[in-house]
Formats: structure tokens, C-alpha cells, sequence
């Protein structure tokens, strides 16, 4: 719920409020993003949507829109620690990509850290850059010495 709400709406909703808001967004018929699973078990999430569902954009600087084309978003990755560095972000990339051709989209991006350092799993919530590029997005902003705006134009 963090890139959906403002700073204050998200401190005020904190914990149970936000995980009840974000369970009605699922019961109401929103997608919000896709999962990864090993057996029948979840390993995986990212949270794709259409730019505009997200409202921390709105006042970003260094994540500024790079044009007027619509896109759809990636702001979120996460993966249980068991199956970390094993190609789960670049399969679940993969599979948003998918998601979003067949709703229609043209256009996938993210926002990933491309750190020199390595940095703790906590900090790259938003992928690495590095699984973005494995997975066929290409670079097209940089704002931020550490945050690239990479894309995946969907072919016609």
C-alpha cells in the first residue's frame, strides 16, 4: 500500500488498516500484482499496475514520468528468503510482462536499485537492476546516481 497512498494516509493506515485496505482492493476485483510459487507454496510477489494507481509518483522527482506514453508499474518485488538468487525477480519480471500484454499494456516499467555496494535485501524492495536487465528491460532514465527507470517495450 506504500506507492498508493500518501505519507500521511499511509502512517495512518499503518498495519492491520493497510493490510484491510489492500484485501478490499482484491475483493473489489483488483489485480495487484502476480505471484511466484514453488509447489503450492507462494515464494514470490510483484506488484504491477497501471502508473496512475500509484500516487507517490505524483510528487517524485527522481521517478518522474520520462513521458506522456501510459504505463504500467513495477514497484515492488519481493521474494522468500529460501529462494533468493535463484531467478525468481527475472520469472516474475517475465511473467508481469505477460500479465500486462494481456491487459492490453504497451508498456512495463520499473524502478530498481542499481547500487555499486551490495545492499541488504530489505533495501531493494523495488528489484535490481540487474534482474530488470535479464529480463529484457532496458534503461531509459536515470535521475538518481542508484535508481535507473528501465522499460520493456511489449512488441505488437
Amino acid at each position: 500500500m506504500w506507492w498508493r497512498q500518501s505519507q500521511r494516509e499511509h502512517d495512518q493506515n499503518s498495519g492491520v488498516a493497510n493490510r484491510r485496505k489492500f484485501k478490499r482492493l482484491v475483493i473489489g476485483g483488483i489485480v495487484p500484482g502476480i505471484l511466484a510459487y514453488s509447489g503450492d507454496q507462494p515464494i514470490g510477489w510483484c506488484a504491477v499496475r497501471p502508473r496512475e494507481d500509484y500516487v507517490r509518483f505524483e510528487k517524485s522527482r527522481v521517478l518522474a514520468p520520462v513521458d506522456d506514453q501510459p504505463v504500467w508499474s513495477v514497484t515492488c518485488l519481493y521474494i522468500a528468503k529460501a529462494h533468493r538468487r535463484q531467478g525468481v525477480s527475472i520469472a516474475l519480471l517475465k511473467a508481469a510482462i505477460r500479465h500486462v500484454k494481456r491487459n492490453r499494456g504497451k508498456i512495463v516499467e520499473g524502478y530498481p536499485v542499481d547500487a555499486e555496494d551490495k545492499q541488504p535485501d530489505a533495501w531493494v524492495w523495488t528489484g535490481i537492476a540487474s534482474a530488470f536487465a535479464s529480463a529484457g528491460f532496458k534503461e531509459v532514465e536515470r535521475r538518481s546516481k542508484t535508481r535507473p527507470i528501465m522499460r520493456f517495450i511489449i512488441a505488437k
